[in-house]
Order: C-alpha cells, then sequence, then structure tokens
C-alpha cells in the first residue's frame, strides 16, 4: 500500500513536468534548430508517464490482471500515446507556418494539433484513469490503513494539472464530465454500510470487514483516494474558471499565456 501511495506522487509530478514544461521551453533545440527545446523534452513524456501508468495498474501480485483488463490497458495506453504524439508533431510544425497563411497545410495541421490530437489523447488519459479506478475498487488493501498524505499532496498536484490541461486542450465536454463522475461515484459509493466478505487471494475462512464511510473505503485504496482529490480539485477548479468567465475558454484565448 505506501509503495503505491508513493508512486501516485511520484506519478503526479513528473505528470505536471511533462504536461506543462515543454510549453515554457520555447526556445530551439540546439541539436535541431528547427525543433524547439520543449518539443524534445515532450518526446519523453509517453517514454516515462506511460510506464508509470503501468506500475499504478499492477496494484499488487496478489490482484493480477485479467486478459480482458490488460487488453484494455492496452486499448487505452496505444490512444494516449497516438494522441499525444500526434499532438506533439503538429503543434512542431505549426510553429513553422506562417500566422497569416491561409494554406490547406494549415488547417490540416491546425485540425490534427487543436481538435483530433486532444480528443484522441484525452479519451487515452480517462481511460487509463477509469481502469486505474476499477481496478483499485476491486482490490482493496483489506487490514491495512493508509495516512492517506502522499495520495492527497498527488492528488493536489494532478488535480490542477488535469485542470490546466483539459481546458488548454478545450476538451471540456469530455475532461468535466469524467471529474465531475469520479467524484459522485466515490461519494455515493463510501456512503455504503460495512459488510463482510471474502477478499480475493485471502483463504475461504478469511473473512473481513469492509469499512463504513468514504474515509474508511479511501484508506483501504490509495489509488481511489489520489484520483478522487485529484478530480475533487479539478472540479473546484472547473467551477471557478466558469464562473469568472462565464464559460471555459483556454489560457490562450484569454491572454494568460501565448
Amino acid at each position: 500500500m505506501q509503495r503505491l501511495a508513493r508512486l501516485t506522487l511520484i506519478f503526479a509530478i513528473l505528470f505536471a513536468v511533462f504536461i506543462i514544461a515543454p510549453a515554457f521551453n520555447s526556445d530551439r533545440f540546439i541539436l535541431y534548430p528547427l525543433m524547439k527545446s520543449g518539443d524534445a523534452i515532450d518526446h519523453l513524456t509517453p517514454l516515462v508517464l506511460i510506464p508509470l501508468y503501468w506500475l499504478l495498474f499492477q496494484i499488487h501480485p496478489h490482484y493480477p490482471p485479467s486478459q480482458k483488463q490488460i487488453l484494455l490497458f492496452l486499448i487505452f495506453a496505444v490512444l494516449w500515446i497516438q494522441g499525444q504524439g500526434m499532438h506533439l508533431v503538429a503543434n512542431s510544425i505549426g510553429h513553422l507556418i506562417a500566422a497569416n497563411s491561409s494554406s490547406g497545410v494549415k488547417q490540416l495541421t491546425y485540425f490534427y494539433d487543436e481538435i483530433l490530437s486532444h480528443y484522441i489523447w484525452h479519451v487515452g488519459l480517462v481511460g487509463l484513469s477509469a481502469l486505474l479506478i476499477y481496478r483499485q475498487w476491486q482490490n482493496p488493501f483489506f487490514k491495512q490503513s493508509s495516512g492517506l498524505k502522499l495520495e492527497t499532496a498527488a492528488g493536489i498536484i494532478h488535480g490542477f494539472v488535469y485542470f490546466i490541461d483539459i481546458v488548454e486542450s478545450a476538451t471540456t465536454i469530455l475532461g468535466v464530465p469524467f471529474a465531475v463522475g469520479v467524484v459522485l461515484f466515490t461519494l455515493v459509493w463510501g456512503r455504503q454500510y460495512g459488510k463482510q466478505i471474502k477478499p480475493r487471494g485471502f483463504s475461504q475462512s478469511s473473512i473481513v470487514e469492509v469499512p463504513t464511510g468514504l474515509l474508511g473505503h479511501l484508506r483501504q485504496q490509495p489509488i481511489l483516494a489520489f484520483f478522487f482529490v485529484s478530480y475533487s480539485i479539478a472540479c473546484l477548479f472547473f467551477l471557478g474558471w466558469g464562473i469568472y468567465w462565464g464559460g471555459l475558454p483556454e489560457f490562450s484565448k484569454v491572454g494568460i499565456i501565448d
């Protein structure tokens, strides 16, 4: 359990680095000046983050994933990588096209960069998140309890970055309902009364009491706790941003970033 708690914090920090850092490294890449330094950094994004998704997906050696779950992980990971790679390349090429150009190349590059890649990428992102939540929900750590400090810190970081990513990518129609859905699911399911069950991986005589209340559930499920905090924070930012602007405009559209 503590390994997973630490892993959520590592994941949240590296997710923040690789999602945000490319946008703030706009100088030319010294080894190939047609690229920006941010593009070079972004090439490493799936190489770092997808293995971390996989480690979180494993949960514990006693709870191996089924073939169906592994297949779903591969599908969502491929979508994540395809969308991220499409965005990286189209965005990099788009920097070289004149802003006042009306050519078909500019229009197609914009479509790949700002629309198609974002939705493919974020379908993979929410799909992986949903799969990790489901795996943890099905495989809580009975007879163990987490203090939730690492998961909470990780959730705050990831929630803020998720908010930035969804708003700037203009995929709020996908990202906002998913975040709200995760929060509502956790709140409703967390209100279940305790009950006695025989968990997977235990002997026939091993009967344990499922904890009562939201906090009790989250203490046994570090990944669910991480995503619950993350999407709760994201929802608060979505709400505040929406109230302030009367909608959910991209940061670039309101002049906060170029």
